[in-house]
């Protein structure tokens, strides 16, 4: 069941089918949009380092996995790729956040086999509300200096810094119910994931379990555009060198719910996304995880709220790929999307300079 967040935080600052390009098995896509200019239809407005050379994706202590996927064309192919994913924290996701971080290594080792060419990656998890420890500061308060759901919560010291409680600023301390519970070890001092990461499977299972005590007010497209604005990846943001001229972007929205909440229409979330790419709907693969209620796999109930401007957005990309948020397993539905991937890869001209 669904928990409410109480939004009290004290801060401290320390510093099932599948798709393919726009296409499911139970409805076609919109047009592709491939340009726009940010800031209009209520969009969401709010640097770039390259890692060390090396095998793609190496996931420690993985068996490997199948691929598929279009061949691309002949283009030389990109070298580097961003991986954006918006998960939403809300109460009810707790398996589906499991199921992602059983998927991913399978995910990756598809990648690593079909999109050779590229060396180097960044990997980022934002999360859907902009709150810290869920209800723990608020009980904290109530059972002198304890919070009695997760004990390990640090009473009285707030929010380890303000990145923590910034929307779409990249999880690195995931607390609460459900959540890894720890500070990520990942290398440097960025909060997304490099090639200098020793184990990319383990850093990817700490960020990526965000919890269960977030808002069920989600708002996973407003995480998105936060995660890619200026703000947050130009020199001292959260994100900073994140979004990358250079690289393809990847993004995964996984939700079981709708996204009602953030504000403007779904082709103005299009413009403003694209628009932080500089221009160009080609340098983004947009896959999304969502609810599909007529799924003769799903796990999720007839019940299921059917996510229309989710759907909308999704499809408009070029680049695109719908899956269902309630397959028992994301192997498969994350292995389809990596032909996707790959032709995005051949096919992007970065911008000159």
């Amino acid at each position: 069941m669904r928990r409410l967040w109480v939004s009290a935080v004290v801060l401290s600052v320390a510093g099932c089918g599948s798709s393919a390009s726009g296409k499911d098995a139970t409805s076609s896509g919109g047009a592709g949009i491939t340009a726009g200019s940010g800031g209009e239809d209520g969009a969401l407005s709010i640097g770039a380092s390259a890692g060390d050379d090396g095998e793609l994706l190496d996931v420690a202590n993985d068996d490997g996995g199948g691929t598929t996927g279009g061949d691309g064309d002949d283009g030389a192919g990109c070298e580097s790729v961003d991986f954006l994913f918006v998960i939403d924290n809300s109460g009810s996701m707790g398996d589906n956040q499991q199921n992602l971080v059983d998927s991913f290594p399978g995910f990756i080792q598809a990648i690593q086999s079909t999109v050779a060419e590229a060396s180097d990656y960044h990997i980022m998890v934002a999360k859907t509300d902009s709150g810290w420890g869920g209800d723990c500061p608020l009980l904290c308060q109530a059972f002198f200096g304890i919070c009695p759901d997760i004990p390990e919560y640090p009473c009285m010291t707030g929010a380890p810094s303000m990145c923590d409680t910034v929307m779409g600023a990249g999880v690195t301390y995931p607390i609460g119910s459900d959540s890894s519970g720890e500070l990520c070890s990942l290398a440097g001092q960025d909060r997304y994931i490099t090639p200098a990461d020793p184990d990319l499977g383990a850093s990817f299972g700490c960020i990526a379990k965000v919890g269960t005590d977030g808002s069920g007010d989600e708002r996973p497209v407003e995480a998105l555009t936060g995660a890619l604005s200026d703000t947050l990846n130009g020199a001292g943001g959260c994100n900073a060198g994140f979004l990358r001229d250079e690289a393809i972007l990847v993004v995964t929205i996984i939700t079981d719910e709708e996204d009602s909440s953030s504000a403007g229409s779904p082709q103005g979330w299009v413009t403003n996304v694209i628009a932080q790419k500089g221009g160009d709907g080609t340098g983004i693969v947009m896959i999304g995880l969502i609810n599909d209620p007529d799924a003769t796999d799903s796990v999720c109930g007839a019940d299921a709220e059917d996510p229309a401007r989710l759907r909308e957005f999704i499809e408009s990309f070029p680049n695109s790929y719908r899956g269902s948020v309630c397959a028992p397993n994301y192997a498969d539905v994350l292995a389809d999307a990596v032909g996707i991937i790959d032709t995005a890869c051949d096919e992007y001209v970065p911008p000159a300079g």
